[in-house]
């Protein structure tokens, strides 16, 4: 078996709330959405995010769904700038900051950590030996 991972699938309690978040707040496109049972987002090359209603997750696993900890989703920036302003739209679109823009305590990262409105939590980041090449391939360091 090769290492791809295609779909990232998490259970919400809201989906409209987090379709709300992504698509009108962030400016995402959904790649399909289906009322009231899932909706996908394209994040990268061969990469979808989808948010599947709770309910509906149940019944297509069999099992309950249960909330995600020890988990961040992280997205790397060009700048602390970038960070700063990528953490103030995500807030403005209703998502809950965690920690405030400001330098980490490891490897020389500038970044923020914010929940979007199903509790996912993002790391909104730059780092300067990391690298992300035209073809997704990430380099660190």
């Amino acid at each position: 078996m090769d290492s791809n991972v295609h779909f990232i699938t998490l259970a919400t309690d809201d989906l409209e709330s987090v379709r709300d978040f992504y698509v009108r707040g962030l400016g995402w496109t959904a790649h399909l959405d289906v009322p009231d049972e899932i909706v996908f987002f394209q994040v990268a090359p061969g990469l979808l995010l989808a948010f599947f209603d709770s309910r509906k997750f149940g019944e297509d696993t069999g099992r309950a769904a249960v909330s995600v900890s020890g988990l961040t989703l992280a997205h790397n920036v060009d700048s602390p700038d970038a960070v700063v302003e990528t953490v103030t739209r995500m807030r403005a679109a209703g998502g809950s900051v965690v920690k405030e823009p400001q330098a980490g305590a490891f490897g020389g990262v500038f970044h923020a950590l914010v929940e979007d409105p199903n509790g996912v939590l993002w790391e909104i980041a730059h780092n300067p030996s990391w690298s992300i090449g035209d073809d997704g391939t990430v380099s660190l360091g």
